[in-house]
């Protein structure tokens, strides 16, 4: 993959729900995407289970680890260890409206404090070794204007940073909920083309609100480097199977549905030793798969029942699939 084509069509982090189970599925589909953990903050990875937040699969390159924090030495710390386990790119969340995310003065608060996040920038970049990039917001609060985030990217860029994610909304600190966040402020897809011509030798990739591959395709075809779809990933899944045929020009897959089941099945017959739940944790994510086929919904309905797991356990989603049938 060159350079211009890293951050071409990447999957948002997405807190509760981009977990490695998560990326195991999704790159079953595609194998150019750009995949993101969870936000991890640096705390928990000094102080807590250091496997089970960064391990991941060989399969889900290219990978990337967000960091939340805003601690330079911590920070530094927390990407050192995470750079050991093999991430491509370390990226630093400075989009997160949520308020335990404030409490923490981490997230899109720290669009405030442009040079901070610089100190940061750099000591993730020295002490990882890793492309280093910065997810943002347009605006924090009623700080939405154009020189707001023009002066938050120009200091990141002096700072060295060459790669942004930029989530066209303003980020509500109080008043808004962290879904309201999603929906609520107005896209302004016009700021990212600006910061692309006033910032030209910096990549950017454009987030919020991206439903289609041919939205995505539109984007960049009027010059952003790539686009970063999250909800819409995650909800209709099918759709990654797509990516690397329409924006990476590869020759379409013959992929069926079925085989994704049948290379899931495998998958979870290889992680239900590790916990009584580990099944059902990864086959959730696989909800969406049917959408739009007849059956749908009784595929979605099987793996909603418990009593399916206890039942077919590692074979639930063979068991889904034949629900299907019904």
């Amino acid at each position: 993959m060159t350079d211009t084509e890293k951050f071409r069509f990447c999957v948002a982090p997405m807190l509760d729900w981009t977990d490695r189970h998560c990326r195991y599925f999704m790159r079953l589909m595609t194998k150019r995407a750009r995949l993101y953990t969870e936000m991890v903050t640096a705390p928990a990875i000094l102080f807590g289970n250091r496997d089970l937040l960064l391990k991941f699969d060989e399969t889900e390159h290219p990978v990337a680890c967000q960091l939340g924090g805003s601690d330079p030495e911590d920070l530094a710390k927390a990407a050192a260890i995470a750079s050991q386990y093999g991430y491509d790119e370390i990226n630093l969340n400075c989009g997160c409206p949520s308020e335990r995310v404030q409490k923490g003065s981490f997230g899109a608060c720290l669009m405030l404090e442009p040079k901070l996040v610089a100190e940061c920038f750099q000591a993730i970049r020295e002490a990882s070794g890793l492309e280093t990039t910065i997810k943002h917001r347009i605006g924090v609060d009623h700080q939405d204007d154009y020189p707001f985030v023009q002066n938050f990217v120009g200091t990141l860029y002096e700072a060295g940073c060459r790669a942004f994610i930029v989530h066209v909304r303003t980020a509500f600190l109080k008043g808004l909920s962290p879904r309201q966040n999603r929906d609520v402020p107005p896209l302004k897809p016009d700021y990212a083309y600006r910061l692309k011509k006033d910032f030209p030798q910096a990549q950017f990739c454009i987030n919020g609100g991206i439903q289609t591959l041919e939205e995505s395709k539109t984007f960049i075809d009027n010059g952003m480097d790539g686009v970063m779809v999250g909800r819409a990933a995650y909800h209709e899944p099918w759709m990654l199977s797509r990516v690397d045929e329409v924006l990476f020009g590869e020759e379409p897959r013959e992929l069926r549905r079925e085989d994704v089941v049948e290379q899931m099945t495998a998958y979870l017959h290889r992680v239900a030793p590790e916990h009584e739940n580990a099944v059902r944790n990864a086959a959730r994510h696989t909800m969406g798969l049917m959408n739009g086929l007849p059956g749908a919904r009784l595929w979605r309905r099987t793996l909603s029942d418990p009593k399916a797991y206890k039942e077919a356990g590692p074979n639930v989603l063979l068991a889904a699939l034949e629900s299907m049938k019904a």
